[in-house]
């Protein structure tokens, strides 16, 4: 029986284990950069119709680094708000050194 995880801090080390390929974070990275900066520009220029692109950048560049290269299930199909937040968390992680880009 797969665990249910209580907190985010429980969460995050298996999430970090789901990443051990370089690719696979490095897509999400980019996937997550995209975001970010998608979304600051939909907000900023007005033209919010460029959010439904959100997902689109998020989940195909994560997808795709998990069935590619990491051949894992993304942890967004059993823990979807816990990986949401792992993804930016890894993102910040990248950014201060802590994880390898």
């Amino acid at each position: 029986m797969e665990e249910r995880y209580k907190s985010f801090k429980d969460f995050y080390p298996f999430y970090l284990s789901q990443h051990q390929n370089i690719t696979c974070r490095r897509l999400h990275f980019a996937g997550t950069a995209l975001v970010i900066l998608t979304a600051v520009y939909a907000l900023f220029s007005l033209e919010l119709i460029l959010l439904i692109l959100l997902p689109v950048f998020g989940y195909g560049f994560a997808w795709a680094g998990h069935f590619f290269f990491e051949k894992n299930r993304p942890a967004t199909f059993t823990y979807p708000l816990y990986s949401l937040s792992g993804d930016f968390v890894m993102f910040k992680d990248v950014l201060s050194g802590k994880i390898s880009w």
